[in-house]
């Protein structure tokens, strides 16, 4: 049943649908005498996969655990915080998203600059640009798309949560769709 994901035969009695998410297992079996045949049955145990997919959309997870104090922001995943540097007895002013890649956690820092010299306007860029960006991969998990963290590699350049004329779709990657309205 390869050609039938998350179907399989387990034995010449019927058809077996099993979809794990969020590490709770839905299965079905459906047996051949009771659907009236194993073409039957079979139609069946997709059209329940297919349902079951449908309602089960965005499935993958957000956390590996839940985060604690990770909320500086009053937005989960997004953190506001001040690093400071040894080498050049500085502090920096960054914001801070938490997602996961590939089953691996990963940050993305927003670094606004300098804590004495950074502006209101830089400070605001960065919350901004790290809120879209926790924003977008939260839809992206929500939705099973793909999720490209290289879209906010010249953020400093680039206003991404400005963007009007055409929102979110950015070289057709950005996992936001067209019509779809974020509020930052």
């Amino acid at each position: 049943m390869a050609e039938h994901k998350h179907i399989t035969e387990p034995d010449a009695f019927g058809y077996q649908v099993r979809i794990v998410r969020r590490g709770v297992e839905r299965s079905r079996y459906f047996s051949h005498k009771l659907w009236g045949g194993k073409n039957k049955s079979l139609q069946a145990a997709i059209n329940w996969r297919d349902q079951m997919l449908a309602i089960l959309k965005g499935g993958r997870t957000r956390f590996m655990k839940t985060p604690c104090n990770k909320i500086s922001t009053g937005m989960t995943g997004v953190s506001r915080t001040i690093k400071y540097d040894k080498r050049k007895d500085k502090s920096y002013l960054c914001y801070t998203v938490f997602w996961i890649k590939e089953g691996k956690p990963r940050n993305k820092t927003f670094q606004v600059g300098n804590i004495n010299t950074v502006t209101a306007d830089q400070e605001l860029h960065a919350y901004r640009t790290a809120v879209l960006f926790r924003k977008a991969y939260e839809y992206a998990i929500d939705n099973d798309r793909p999720f490209d963290d290289l879209l906010f590699k010249n953020w400093k350049n680039l206003r991404l949560y400005e963007m009007t004329d055409q929102p979110f779709t950015i070289k057709d990657n950005f996992p936001m769709p067209v019509n779809s309205v974020i509020t930052i």
